[in-house]
């Protein structure tokens, strides 16, 4: 109850012909006497104040590192020019030779709807655009991640059941088939 529903109740009760009101909930219990010889008093206990546990944000372990290396590549029978250079500016060309498809949520991500179930894709299988990717799962809701384009799909760049952030990439795929 506001301060001025408060007052407001006062002023109600000493215009009107009652002696004595009270009124209680779970939170307070207020108490009005008019009369000459009556003070007028309000009391209220301690609020107690319920919380809301803490939001704990996903630890990832000191020894994961912060850019998840692929899984696995596709093997094409295409020959295709690759620098000899060390692997990160290989996936860095990769990234600018493929389209990436990014996470659009901060949450966990899953290959499959279930445990029990085969993944949605793999590498080498060709997608259709609207085409299941995966699933992340943020605050117990599962989101189904589609394709945006049709290509093969070349890398996939996250462990199964792991946490991903938003904007990160999660799949190469190969649009020139």
């Amino acid at each position: 109850m506001k301060l001025n529903e408060i007052q407001e109740l006062i002023k109600f009760v000493s215009k009107s012909n009652v002696s004595e009101v009270e009124l209680e909930t779970k939170e307070f219990k207020i108490v009005i006497k008019t009369g000459k010889n009556a003070p007028l008093q309000a009391s209220t206990p301690p609020v107690v104040v319920q919380s809301v546990p803490p939001v704990v944000p996903t630890v990832v372990p000191a020894n994961v590192p912060t850019t998840t290396p692929p899984i696995a590549e596709a093997t094409n029978n295409k020959s295709e020019s690759k620098p000899a250079d060390n692997k990160p500016s290989n996936e860095v060309a990769d990234e600018k030779k493929y389209h990436v498809v990014k996470s659009p949520m901060i949450g966990t991500f899953y290959r499959s709807s279930a445990p029990d179930k085969p993944p949605f894709v793999n590498i080498g299988d060709i997608v259709e655009v609207g085409q299941p990717l995966c699933i992340i799962e943020a605050m117990k809701l599962f989101n189904e991640i589609e394709s945006d384009v049709k290509g093969r799909v070349v890398k996939i760049l996250v462990e199964n059941a792991t946490p991903v952030e938003y904007d990160q990439p999660l799949f190469l795929i190969d649009t020139n088939i």
